[in-house]
């Protein structure tokens, strides 16, 4: 009954989501100029996020006050997908944008003017609480990385984090990773083509994962993010044009996100309810899933071994410079 309901609510939650992190899309809603109108002495930003739990950090602390406090007056702008807020960061249409950062590398490996300012969710968390993951059928015969080669794995998007670090992941225990082959589904509809035997493996985030384990039958493979020590699920960025016309506007940005992450950290209580407020997920669901480690500092190493593996597998045809990307 417990497993029944957790995955009833999981289901909820996911038509709630219409997750698409890491996928193409376009910004909707809000002023397409990016200037909204500003409160006495304080700046006007617009900040493009998806619509996830992760995300909801930043709201939390405009609600709370945090950003306000920078001197900045925030619009939140919401995208249907990680690869629709960098053209609309590199025109300027928002200032920020917080999404994965892959995606920003390969833009910038393509002439894209980008700037990481600040980190905001990482895998950084125990094993047992991993926030997305590969999971296989008990049956499937498959119990390590390398018994990928042949099969087919589903992710959301394809040339994104899930299949770069499942490549590496098989490649580190032995196996060939060209071998592996990868087919573009929604997250929502892995689990039963999954069940079906449609696809051998399936790379999903919570509420999925979860949801995907609480069916009889299913496993847990491992979370291939792990190839990278607490790889980045989302970094926070703007353009290299912004950033060197308003280099005071990105720090009070850069340490209002900082303060944000840490309060959400410090209290998890607030921070799960600020979940289910931004995502309109279940609050039950909300208190049962697995959610990133969320902190604004970059570690300029993680994003070094990301780019290294992007290039490795052929997800960039060059590697981006990372002294113009990175700005500390």
């Amino acid at each position: 009954m417990k497993k029944t309901r957790f995955t009833a609510l999981a289901v909820a939650a996911a038509a709630a989501l219409a997750l698409t992190a890491c996928s193409s899309g376009s910004l909707s809603g809000g002023d397409k100029s990016g200037a909204p109108a500003g409160g006495g002495d304080l700046t006007p930003v617009t900040v493009g996020l998806l619509k996830i739990a992760p995300s909801a950090a930043v709201q939390m602390g405009i609600d709370d006050g945090i950003f306000k406090k920078h001197g900045l007056d925030v619009k939140v702008q919401l995208g249907q997908g990680g690869a629709a807020l960098l053209p609309a960061v590199s025109s300027q249409s928002i200032q920020f944008a917080v999404g994965n950062p892959l995606s920003v590398l390969v833009a910038a490996s393509q002439g894209l003017d980008m700037n990481i300012i600040a980190g905001y969710s990482s895998i950084e968390v125990p094993e047992d609480k991993a926030p997305s993951g590969v999971v296989v059928k008990k049956s499937s015969g498959i119990a390590s990385w390398k018994d990928l080669a042949g099969k087919t794995v589903a992710v959301n998007a394809l040339n994104t984090q899930g299949d770069l670090t499942t490549m590496a992941s098989v490649e580190a225990e032995g196996g060939d990773p060209k071998a592996v082959k990868f087919t573009e589904i929604a997250f929502p509809d892995q689990l039963a083509q999954l069940e079906e035997d449609h696809i051998d493996a399936a790379w999903v985030p919570e509420p999925f994962l979860s949801a995907a384990l609480a069916q009889e039958g299913m496993t847990f493979l491992g979370d291939p993010m792990r190839t990278i020590p607490n790889l980045y699920t989302m970094v926070t960025f703007t353009s290299g044009a912004y950033a060197d016309a308003h280099p005071e506007v990105v720090k009070a940005f850069r340490d209002a996100i900082s303060e944000s992450t840490k309060a959400a950290m410090d209290d998890t209580a607030h921070y799960d309810d600020a979940i289910v407020a931004f995502t309109g997920m279940p609050a039950d669901v909300v208190k049962g899933i697995h959610l990133e480690h969320l902190t604004g500092q970059l570690d300029r190493s993680v994003i070094e071994n990301l780019s290294t593996m992007a290039q490795k597998y052929n997800f960039v045809a060059k590697a981006p410079d990372l002294d113009k990307v990175i700005v500390d």
